[in-house]
């Protein structure tokens, strides 16, 4: 390869939302490389809770001070050919542990075969990040818990706004619990199950 041939490296990722860990992948994928592309991808296996534009807002206002470092969006097309039509050179993925590495060794696989002239480098992650993931981060906000620790500042009132659970049925009008208790009712009996209790 030349040497004055730019190194691209390409970042894939949910991102949904993006983490501290996240951050870390890149912020050190951004110092090996000249170039930098975090790609929000879509996972099929996945129930998002941001679309993939709102996710690369997020990106892009956590990684404005990194100069080599710019964000796309892969809907619909492999990451394979996404790879070949930009000219990267890499492709770069986190691991947290044993389990993520067999998940990603056979992506891994995958994409060497449909794109054999891009490597798939992996980078460990920090240890005080070893534990954190997209998952847990929405388990927490969901139940009202301080996830101000996981997540850059910019965009925690975001996330929050849009994982906290709605009130809970005890919270709310005295019709509407009528019509829920009614509801489990009706689903206990359908099952056998006698429900009288209003734990809703």
């Amino acid at each position: 390869m030349p040497e004055n041939r730019r190194r691209i490296a390409v970042c894939p990722g949910s991102f949904d939302p993006v983490t501290f860990g996240h951050l870390d992948i890149i912020s050190r994928a951004s110092r090996i490389f000249d170039k930098v592309i975090v790609l929000a991808s879509t996972n099929l296996d996945k129930h998002p809770s941001f679309t993939l534009t709102e996710r690369l807002l997020m990106i892009e206002k956590v990684t404005a001070q990194y100069d080599n470092v710019v964000v796309d969006i892969l809907e619909t097309e492999l990451l394979a050919d996404y790879v070949r039509r930009v000219g990267a050179d890499v492709i770069v993925k986190g691991l947290r542990a044993v389990t993520d590495f067999e998940y990603e060794f056979q992506l891994a696989l995958g994409n060497r075969k449909l794109c054999p002239e891009a490597e798939t480098v992996f980078l460990t992650t920090s240890a005080e990040n070893m534990y954190l993931s997209s998952s847990i981060v929405k388990q927490i906000a969901v139940l009202g818990g301080d996830i101000s620790s996981f997540v850059p500042a910019e965009i925690l009132p975001a996330i929050e706004s849009r994982l906290r659970r709605k009130p809970v049925p005890s919270e709310v009008d005295p019709e509407t619990k009528a019509r829920l208790l009614q509801q489990v009712q009706q689903f206990a009996k359908t099952i056998g199950k006698d429900e009288n209790h209003e734990r809703i």
